[in-house]
């Protein structure tokens, strides 16, 4: 799985205008899930979101997790993250998993975060959305696991 974490002051998702999720201070993430991926990858996937220190502590320095500040967890199913681009000018998405894995493995990952963390919401997965930010420094990390 790959996922683009961005530390946001706020962050919220539409689909045909309507908001479908919403945080304030936290973590907007976009994730994107690849063919080999398992419940597994999904599980080290979120112990690493609600864990990466990302926060600053009161000394400036990144040694504070989402667990640790409490703030939101906001994630976006983004296929177009997994795409090959390594060669020519139209991406690849040979490398993305099939939509039916993604969106098993999206639920999941999402219905794990719920059971564990405070507040997290989503997008809606395959949807056409507009995704509104506050990126806070900006502080932005690409996980793979």
């Amino acid at each position: 799985m790959k996922a683009l974490l961005q530390r946001v002051s706020s962050a919220r998702v539409e689909v045909d205008g309507v908001v479908v999720g919403a945080i304030d201070q936290g973590l907007l993430v976009l994730v994107a899930v690849e063919p080999d991926d398992t419940r597994a990858s999904a599980d080290k996937l979120l112990h690493k979101l609600l864990n990466y220190r990302v926060f600053s502590d009161a000394e400036g320095k990144m040694n504070l997790s989402l667990a640790d500040v409490g703030g939101g967890l906001l994630l976006v199913s983004q296929f177009t993250l997994a795409a090959d681009t390594k060669s020519g000018l139209r991406p690849s998405f040979s490398t993305a998993a099939p939509p039916a894995l993604g969106e098993e493995l999206f639920d999941y990952l999402l219905g794990k975060a719920k059971q564990m963390h405070g507040t997290v919401t989503s997008g809606r997965f395959g949807a056409d959305m507009q995704v509104h930010l506050v990126n806070d420094g900006p502080v932005t990390f690409l996980l793979q696991v």
